[in-house]
């Protein structure tokens, strides 16, 4: 997106359990990186939604009120004004924080995987008669909106979670526990380590040994 064109490829192996009877399609590399994020996100959202549903945790992000549009509307207003809403998360969410996740888990997630499937090369090859119903340009643009939507959530989230009672809210979402100890600190502080160091290590010399494991990868030409 930077405007420098690929020079490392990969074309997937057509073997074993990946044998397909359409050839292999080659891509960037840069694309195949996106995509392997793409899975690992992909299979994390599917354990959440078993975890939820399993243990009827999901009856804590699905509105079941029309009351949640005006409580949502005066608990923004506390947020403004940095009165901070006094609802305790470990035991509900606020009405906001409800119609957050619940549009984010529900809604912006499924969109965002149901519009990156529709914009891979395999869509027109096994699905042209669908194509006129989902049009790859309506597709990119609620990619994009939908991108937008997970920055703006998690600069919102992140801000809230670290100006709202840090620790507290740490241990919640890291150490399962409703106590202003450092442990949920100190997990979160270790994964954040995690991703700076797999991001600073992402090269494409390190990319290309990883992506040959499952396919072939070659240069521009």
């Amino acid at each position: 997106r930077w405007g420098s064109r690929p020079t490392l490829f990969w074309k997937r192996h057509n073997t074993g359990l990946f044998r397909t009877k359409n050839p292999a399609t080659r891509i960037s590399l840069t694309s195949w990186f996106h995509l392997s994020l793409d899975a690992l996100w992909v299979l994390n959202g599917i354990i959440f939604y078993v975890l939820i549903f399993a243990t009827g945790q999901w009856v804590r992000i699905v509105p079941t009120s029309w009351d949640v549009f005006p409580n949502a509307l005066s608990a923004a207003l506390q947020y403004a004004s940095l009165d901070w809403p006094v609802a305790n998360g470990w035991v509900n969410y606020n009405a906001l924080q409800l119609l957050a996740y619940f549009t984010t888990v529900f809604v912006a997630a499924p969109l965002a995987i149901a519009t990156g499937i529709r914009m891979s090369p395999a869509w027109s090859v096994r699905l042209r008669r669908v194509t006129p119903l989902f049009p790859l340009p309506l597709a990119k643009n609620l990619h994009v909106a939908t991108m937008i939507y997970f920055l703006a959530f998690i600069v919102v989230h992140v801000t809230l979670v670290l100006a709202t009672g840090a620790r507290r809210n740490l241990n919640h979402m890291y150490a399962g526990r409703d106590d202003e100890s450092w442990l949920g600190f100190a997990i979160f502080s270790a994964s954040i380590v995690v991703m700076i160091v797999a991001w600073v290590l992402a090269k494409p010399r390190i990319l290309a040994a990883i992506a040959a494991l499952g396919g072939t990868v070659s240069q521009r030409g």
